[in-house]
């Protein structure tokens, strides 16, 4: 059995303020599947905080983040 994730899907948060874009996120990750590959596209510098500290108290694997100069940050997760 394999335990690749399943092809990523991009949610693209760049337009929303705190706390959307991590209200946003646990919305995607109880609609999709166990494994999915989730990459989060966010320009709020609050969700550099705030999604990994949600992340660290679910099940869910942080597997990336990039923050660009600008604060522009990209998430990679797997959900649960």
């Amino acid at each position: 059995m394999s335990t690749s994730p399943t092809p990523s899907l991009t949610l693209d948060f760049r337009a929303l303020r705190c706390p959307m874009p991590l209200l946003k996120l646990k919305q995607a990750l109880h609609r999709h599947e166990p494994g999915t590959e989730l990459v989060v596209l966010t320009t709020d510098t609050g969700a550099s905080r705030d999604i990994p500290a949600f992340l660290q108290h679910t099940a869910h694997q942080l597997v990336s983040v990039e923050v660009a100069a600008n604060g522009a940050a990209t998430f990679t997760i797997i959900s649960a």
